[in-house]
């Protein structure tokens, strides 16, 4: 992690082995060379209970991820609100349970929100349809447009 003012964190999580479900990895493989310095990037086939100990670094955290819903821009954003959940299963962790455990364990509470990008197959494949390129890309358009655009000019 750097050392900045304000610390930005995009966190990809998939898998580009299944497809579509590659659609977080692939939104931060095009994002890489448009940062700016404040920003790092995570690769994340799943989230896991240590996550929250890497959020409590950041002030800004964007959980990236495939979503079967079909969107109509073809991704949504929306803050990630702190959800305690007890889930049966060691294989899915929602992101908002992610910033539960931060905010309960570490005291800190990022700025943080989901990017799904809707995608269509999830079988296994390497690559994603055409749909979700589409989709891909308005996310990626939005994200530099709007979110990269507020942050280089601070």
């Amino acid at each position: 992690m750097k050392d900045y003012e304000t610390k930005i964190l995009l966190l990809g999580i998939g898998n580009s082995g299944r497809s579509d479900d590659g659609l977080g990895w692939a939104f931060l493989d095009a994002m890489q060379d448009k940062l700016t310095s404040e920003f790092d990037l995570e690769y994340r086939y799943q989230l896991q209970i240590e996550d929250a100990e890497l959020i409590s670094n950041y002030d800004v955290v964007y959980f990236i991820d495939a979503h079967l819903d079909q969107f109509a821009q073809g991704y949504h954003l929306e803050p990630c609100l702190p959800l305690r959940t007890e889930s049966f299963s060691t294989h899915q962790l929602d992101p908002r349970t992610v910033v539960y455990l931060c905010e309960s364990i570490y005291n800190k509470r990022p700025e943080t929100f989901t990017l799904g990008i809707s995608g269509v197959a999830f079988d296994l494949n390497i690559g994603i349809s055409a749909q979700a390129k589409s989709n891909l890309s308005n996310a990626l358009n939005f994200f530099e447009n709007s979110i990269l655009e507020l942050t280089i000019n601070k």
